[in-house]
């Protein structure tokens, strides 16, 4: 995902001279061709994140559109006051590319854990949030972002996802994509957990139950519309995402829902995170699923909320 996302930043980089590209720290030979063709536009720094949004913030005053990358805990932690008055106080055409959203990097600990980036970004007016659940995504999502007004942190994930998208629906920021239908319950997903939605669904329909699947890849700004919309004919709601439960999807969702004042009320639920630093080292999917956030957690989650009896789920 990170590799297209680049490569995308440079072939679009040829076609428009505003493009300027800054690296922080990253791997030897990264975008070599953008370097080499295009200098002028291309910084690779040392680490000094706060310095270079303040940076990007000043190329974009001057019309430039940058997009930075980095580590996404370096962004959204080390950079917040910086992110907040220089990029979004100015509303500058920067697009923060940030490696590593939730817990991509689980060997590395709890330090390098972006399990709170979307909630921190959330709380910031005008910044624009969003999470490709897979490449194919992330391929209609870039060249959006070149003409798009303001600031966008883009929360990549680790790569090799399996592609579950298509074009079918136009990618558009700030739009949800249904990606099944039903009316039992509604699951609600962000980024990667698209997987886990998608397979907690069709293990569901094996015994009766079909949940709908919304995948809102814009966390910010939030398709109220469509996830009212779907809300509206279940019962039954619940969020996953790798995040944390405080301030993520299943917040903003959770805030919507209940200022809808459904009558009668739905049956709530949110899948991430707890509110507490990570303490286990091990892989992406060792975590996720130490937290419960698998398929098979989450049509458990959704039967029990739906009073129906648990049937031993089928492998998908």
């Amino acid at each position: 995902m990170r590799q297209l996302c680049l490569d995308t930043v440079y072939e679009l980089a040829k076609k428009d001279r505003r493009i300027f590209f800054i690296g922080s720290d990253l791997g030897f030979g990264t975008l070599q061709k953008f370097k080499e063709e295009m200098p002028e536009r291309f910084l690779m720094e040392g680490v000094n994140e706060a310095n270079i949004v303040g940076l990007a913030a000043g190329l974009a005053l001057e019309g430039k559109i940058v997009y930075v990358n980095t580590i996404a805990t370096f962004l959204s932690r080390r950079c917040f006051e910086q992110i907040v008055l220089d990029l979004c106080l100015h509303n500058v055409n920067v697009r923060l590319i940030a490696n590593g959203g939730g817990v991509v990097y689980a060997p590395l600990g709890p330090t390098h854990l972006a399990i709170d980036d979307i909630g921190i970004l959330r709380t910031i007016p005008r910044m624009t949030i969003v999470a490709p659940a897979d490449e194919a995504e992330m391929g209609r999502l870039m060249p959006e972002t070149v003409d798009y007004r303001g600031p966008i942190y883009i929360r990549l994930g680790k790569g090799n996802e399996p592609i579950l998208t298509t074009d079918e629906i136009p990618f558009q920021i700030g739009k949800a994509i249904p990606m099944r239908e039903g009316t039992d319950a509604l699951i609600i997903t962000t980024g990667v957990t698209l997987k886990a939605a998608l397979d907690a669904a069709a293990n569901l329909s094996q015994q009766g139950l079909e949940a709908a699947v919304l995948h809102v890849h814009t966390v910010k700004p939030l398709d109220s519309d469509a996830i009212l919309k779907y809300a509206a004919d279940v019962p039954v709601i619940v969020t996953i995402e790798e995040h944390t439960l405080m301030g993520g999807l299943g917040s903003a969702v959770a805030e919507l829902v209940a200022e809808a004042n459904f009558n009668p009320a739905k049956r709530f639920k949110r899948i991430g995170i707890p509110d507490v630093f990570p303490e286990q080292y091990g892989s992406q999917e060792s975590l996720m699923a130490l937290y419960g956030i698998t398929a098979e957690k989450l049509a458990a989650t959704v039967a029990t909320l739906a009073e129906r009896r648990r049937e031993p789920l089928a492998a998908v």
